[in-house]
């Protein structure tokens, strides 16, 4: 297919030359001096590339005098491009997150020649090579490079009202069981979302078979449990929110919500004589959170997180919400925006008067997960390379830790160190190394919130990693990695013998699927007892997937879980560990 805009051989080399230099170059401008250059890897991109919920939402068409002239039809189509492939990268409304700025001030400057090269053989600092990878021909990339001199769509805000349409009480309060109507072993209930199908697939710890396959949003990000574990809350990356009943004799949705129009987080209240009460949720966008009665998902307050960034004190238009928890210590939740670096410490006790302490840390605050005390919330700073360590206790922040290329946690790994006493863990996206960190300022005070050690994992696109109290294992996943013998296996660590380094666990293997799917192996969870250790094989919709199940003692197989309806199986959450927050 031939280019609207031909170029020479030479000339495409020339500006791609000049893309890999200057463009970055033109963006960095707007940051301060010292910020750190940007390198993308590989793994991160895969990541950050997931197609989101906006690329279905109508917008209006730009109307940049500058930019190059586009049909209607086809700004609607760059548009659902960009919000497909691009958005998570460079922003909603490309101000840039962990890719570069693509607002028309920097981009029409360029021009269309330019933007074509950049886009299609991408650069060093990891731009994707759209179309020498073959994921866009000429035509679209010609459509890319015009479409990001325009001025970007924006989407629509969703407020209460929004959200009130979208609410539905499925079962009210006063109909639902009053005692548990069901034979199940209800904490050993493990929640795996079926990314691609929109659901969830409820299953029994015990037997391994299916509870039910409940509908929810897009793509459920992750799954929390209500205090008295009672209710599972799942979050879809549409913003649609599922609230589930385990009580019933088959468990199925009682409520649903839509927050907002991409979401990634939810939990409920935790503190002594607030349980089951309250709900929260935050949105990608709009950038907000959302306060909801916690046994009907009635919204009660919205609170928008637009401000300004730690350390540059800029105004960013769409700091996105990322993980949530509820305090141990108070009434609580602890709220991680990602563009701001803030995390908000939002007092749930007084919604009429709200109370928000606000601490700051470093920008692009994702995931995380409790120190062993529960008392120290460790969050990644992901881009930044950064671990923020949050005192729910005192509502400060206990420390900034230094770490490895782009951490990626999940909730992280607690043990006991031989020699630094307790820690926490957390991979990486952006390369191989496990990094390690005291959480012991009592105890351990000279290694308290610092990195206390680095281990050598298989290599970059680790999501999760996962121990248990009653293991003597660390395991990690490395499903974005691309070497598939790496993204199709897991890593263990002996926790008594880490110097020895880690064996590998065939996991793909085991699975015994039958197919050329991907068979990427991704988040271990452990059973309430801690003798088992899941893990989802997830492959493509039209490809067989599974779940495996491997003996912790032994690191032998187990058993394996296959079923037609086990669709894209990406995350999965045991009812106990996940109410209790053990990891």
């Amino acid at each position: 297919m031939r280019s609207l805009y031909p170029a020479s051989p030479l000339t495409l080399t020339a500006a791609l030359l000049i893309a890999m230099s200057s463009f970055g170059a033109s963006a960095q401008d707007k940051k301060p001096a010292d910020a750190p250059e940007k390198h993308v890897t590989q793994p991160e991109a895969a990541y950050q590339a997931g197609g989101s919920p906006l690329a279905t939402e109508p917008m209006h068409v730009s109307s940049q005098s500058k930019a190059p002239p586009m049909t209607e039809a086809e700004f609607d189509k760059a548009r659902q491009i960009y919000f497909e492939r691009c958005a998570g990268c460079h922003g909603v409304l490309r101000k840039g997150a962990t890719g570069k700025p693509l607002t028309p001030d920097i981009t029409v400057g360029k021009g269309t020649d330019y933007l074509k090269v950049f886009i299609a053989y991408g650069s060093p600092a990891g731009m994707p090579n759209w179309q020498t990878s073959g994921e866009m021909d000429e035509k679209t990339v010609d459509l890319m490079a015009r479409y990001i001199q325009h001025d970007p769509p924006v989407p629509p805000e969703f407020g209460m009202a929004q959200m009130k349409q979208t609410w539905k009480v499925v079962i009210p309060p006063e109909k639902r069981p009053t005692k548990k109507m069901n034979k199940y072993n209800i904490d050993n209930i493990f929640s795996t979302t079926l990314r691609d199908t929109g659901e969830v697939a409820l299953i029994d710890g015990d037997t391994k078979k299916i509870i039910n396959i409940v509908k929810t949003g897009y793509a459920v990000h992750i799954s929390r449990v209500s205090a008295s574990g009672r209710y599972l809350f799942v979050i879809g990356r549409d913003a649609k929110i599922n609230m589930i009943d385990l009580w019933m004799e088959k468990p199925d949705n009682v409520a649903e919500i839509r927050i907002g129009l991409e979401a990634r987080s939810v939990d409920t209240s935790k503190y002594k004589g607030y349980e089951d009460k309250l709900a929260i949720a935050g949105a990608y966008w709009p950038p907000q959170y959302v306060i909801m009665k916690g046994d009907t998902l009635e919204p009660l307050k919205i609170v928008g997180t637009r401000g300004m960034v730690v350390g540059t004190q800029e105004y960013h238009p769409e700091p996105r919400v990322a993980s949530i928890v509820a305090s141990h210590f108070k009434p609580e939740f602890v709220v991680n925006v990602k563009e701001t670096g803030k995390t908000l410490m939002v007092d749930y006790s007084n919604l009429d008067a709200l109370k928000v302490t606000e601490i700051g840390s470093a920008p692009f605050l994702h995931d995380g997960g409790w120190d062993s005390t529960k008392r120290y919330f460790m969050v990644a700073a992901n881009n930044s390379n950064k671990i923020s360590v949050i005192d729910a206790k005192d509502g400060k922040l206990a420390g900034l830790t230094e770490v490895g290329k782009i951490p990626h946690p999940g909730r992280g790994a607690n043990f006991k160190h031989p020699k630094y006493g307790p820690v926490w863990a957390t991979g990486h996206l952006g390369d191989e190394s496990i990094s390690l960190i005291g959480t012991d300022p009592k105890k351990n005070k000279q290694y308290a919130f610092k990195e206390v050690a680095k281990l050598k994992g298989p290599g970059g696109g680790a999501l999760f990693i996962k121990s248990h109290p009653k293991s003597t294992h660390l395991y990690s996943d490395a499903p974005l990695n691309p070497d598939p013998k790496i993204s199709q296996s897991v890593v263990v660590f002996d926790i008594k013998n880490l110097d020895k380094g880690y064996v590998t666990l065939p996991i793909a293997e085991w699975a015994g699927l039958s197919d050329d799917g991907a068979k990427r192996v991704v988040q271990p969870e452990f059973n309430k007892a801690g003798d088992e250790v899941w893990f989802a094989v997830w492959s493509a919709k039209d490809k067989q997937s599974a779940l495996v199940v491997v003996d912790d003692k032994t690191l032998k197989l187990k058993a394996v879980i296959k079923d037609p309806k086990l669709i894209t199986p990406t995350g999965h959450f045991n009812v106990f560990n996940t109410q209790h927050d053990v990891y």
